[in-house]
């Protein structure tokens, strides 16, 4: 599975923007046989950043595209299978691409240099949940897994010192149906959402316990897998599964949810830290029922003052205030769900259509960069 590189491109999303004039670029990669590592070369990565998503191609296969600020691809990774989130090394040289739920690959890619994408299979009675980190140092890599006999979560820890990762052993995470994963910037403390439900890849997509779910924040001692705290929702809220999360600026952990009953409509994020419980933030009455209790993706700007928060059923990006908690007019992007920062205040967005969206504010119309026809881009977007 070789990486492959699509465009040569030098070109700032200032100087971009402007020489469009607001109009938007539709991508038509050519293909090209010179290695990533040599491509990127003529990147200059401090004007120009990349990022990377899992998406579906126009032929039905599957892959992981890097691709700078204008929406430009520059290359590409093929998938087994339909992939979910990434996985980013402290210093940016490895980034691992993980099988969506309940797939059983991850492919670690080390896209700055020739190295041969490394394969990663989940062990005997595990699957992953496609998502995980690296330790702050980057030596060990924790997968987030479902030990599905036992109805119990797991985090998988790799060595990535080498080439070929080496798994190690695995953690508790103190609940069911682990979903994301974060290193605090401590070094030492790990951050899971345990969505609370049990599936079993027997049974695919079906959810097996929505009835005694308990969803929970945990962290968790990196070295060592203790348990430091674990925030679970009351008793009226058991049903709403705690998937994504982002750290803001002042290093408390946000976090989106999916509510299971269709009938109620509370609030679907908050924030939390280990010594604070979970407080959730009210939405606007104008929203109820519109965004079909799910948040898909959960970032912060780069200053980690704004919270962004996507809702690709509702067609919403939702914005918040980070030290208060207090709602921020949201933006209408049409199944958009991946969201990374772009600069001090902006955000790209990815959505299910094909669509890169650059929204430079809360309040700013949404800027589409690109649209490359037949392509699907997966939940989650990230920068390099």
């Amino acid at each position: 599975m070789p990486l492959t590189a699509t465009e040569r491109l030098r070109i700032s999303r200032r100087a971009f923007l402007a020489a469009l004039g607001g109009a938007s670029l539709l991508a038509n990669p050519a293909s090209s046989t010179q290695a990533f590592a040599e491509h990127l070369a003529w990147m200059d990565r401090a004007d120009a950043p990349l990022f990377a998503s899992a998406r579906k191609q126009p032929d039905g296969s599957f892959a992981i595209a890097v691709f700078d600020d204008s929406g430009r691809e520059l290359a590409r990774v093929p998938l087994p299978d339909r992939g979910h989130g990434l996985a980013l090394s402290p210093d940016r040289q490895v980034m691992v691409a993980f099988a969506r739920r309940p797939g059983t690959f991850a492919l670690a890619i080390r896209p700055f240099t020739n190295a041969s994408p490394r394969l990663i299979s989940s062990i005997q009675g595990r699957h992953f949940y496609g998502h995980g980190c690296f330790s702050g140092g980057g030596r060990f890599l924790y997968t987030v897994e479902n030990d599905y006999e036992n109805a119990r979560g797991v985090l998988g820890v790799y060595d990535m010192t080498d080439e070929s990762p080496r798994r190690l052993g695995e953690l508790d995470t103190f609940g069911t149906g682990p979903h994301d994963i974060l290193a605090l910037p401590d070094g030492k403390t790990l951050v899971v959402a345990n969505g609370g439900i049990q599936t079993h890849p027997d049974r695919p997509r079906e959810k097996l316990n929505l009835g005694t779910m308990r969803p929970s924040i945990v962290f968790l001692d990196a070295a060592t897998g203790d348990l430091r705290a674990k925030h679970e929702l009351t008793a009226d809220l058991h049903q709403l599964s705690l998937r994504h999360m982002a750290l803001d600026g002042a290093g408390r952990v946000w976090v989106g949810g999916q509510h299971q009953d269709k009938t109620a409509s509370p609030p679907l994020v908050g924030f939390v830290s280990p010594d604070r419980e979970l407080t959730l933030c009210p939405l606007p009455d104008r929203f109820t029922g519109l965004l079909d209790n799910y948040i898909g993706s959960v970032t912060a700007n780069r200053t980690g003052d704004v919270i962004a928060t996507s809702a690709p059923r509702g067609n919403r990006i939702l914005f918040w205030n980070a030290e208060t908690g207090n709602f921020i007019p949201d933006q209408t992007v049409p199944d958009g769900c991946g969201i990374a920062p772009i600069d001090r205040d902006g955000f790209l967005v990815s959505d299910g259509l094909g669509g890169l969206t650059y929204l430079d504010a809360p309040d700013s119309q949404p800027l589409v960069l690109s649209r490359p026809p037949g392509v699907a881009w997966d939940n989650h977007l990230f920068a390099l």
